[in-house]
């Protein structure tokens, strides 16, 4: 499990423009043959969704040092069941931090494919899609023009997240929706991502 440690750090130290979707797809298919894979294990899944509640549901987008502490706790102990799950998480926000930071552009097949792995796993090891999956999936199309699958995937979110804020954000960004936008400004007028795309 040592080694597979270091294959993740050996991939989030690549250039961002060496980061491909056959990288990501070859580091995560290690990452799985090393794994303690158990579906009873909800330890990464509830910390996914810490992740998703504090930093996209609530109105302040401010991660707290304890779900910071406990997402390196579970990441650097090799004896964390599904791993690999936690990893493919972190390749992600390692992926978007980072080009943010240096004011580039995210490579959205890398994304989308990061995105279907995690989709895939997350619904074959819990039979289930954590609520953040939908989200950065959304994002991932978005960003890489595939409109179509976008609302999709939005529109599945929010039947299975139907109080979603972030998720009704983006449904009322695609369609408009006056329903959904009076209801972000009566029930959620202080959340950040309303007050950043000006749904007033």
């Amino acid at each position: 499990m040592k080694k597979l440690f270091f294959l993740f750090l050996l991939f989030i130290g690549l250039n961002i423009s060496a980061q491909t979707a056959a990288t990501a797809k070859e580091v995560f298919k290690k990452l799985k043959t090393e794994a303690k894979i158990d579906g009873n294990d909800k330890e990464v899944y509830n910390l996914l969704d810490e992740f998703y509640n504090k930093s996209l549901q609530a109105d302040n987008d401010e991660m707290t040092s304890e779900t910071i502490e406990k997402i390196q706790r579970l990441a650097s102990d090799p004896n964390t069941k599904n791993l690999h799950i936690l990893m493919l998480f972190l390749m992600y926000q390692q992926h978007i931090t980072q080009t943010a930071m240096v004011g580039k552009p995210s490579n959205p097949e890398l994304q989308i494919e990061i995105m279907r792995l995690l989709e895939d796993e997350t619904k074959n090891v819990y039979g289930k899609i954590p609520v953040i999956v939908y989200i950065y999936k959304y994002e991932a199309l978005d960003s890489g023009k595939q409109e179509d699958l976008a609302r999709a995937t939005v529109a599945q979110g929010l039947k299975e997240y139907p109080d979603s804020i972030p998720l009704k954000v983006y449904s009322y960004l695609n369609t408009k929706d006056e329903k959904i936008k009076n209801d972000l400004i009566k029930n959620h007028p202080n959340h950040w991502m309303v007050k950043q795309f000006g749904i007033l």
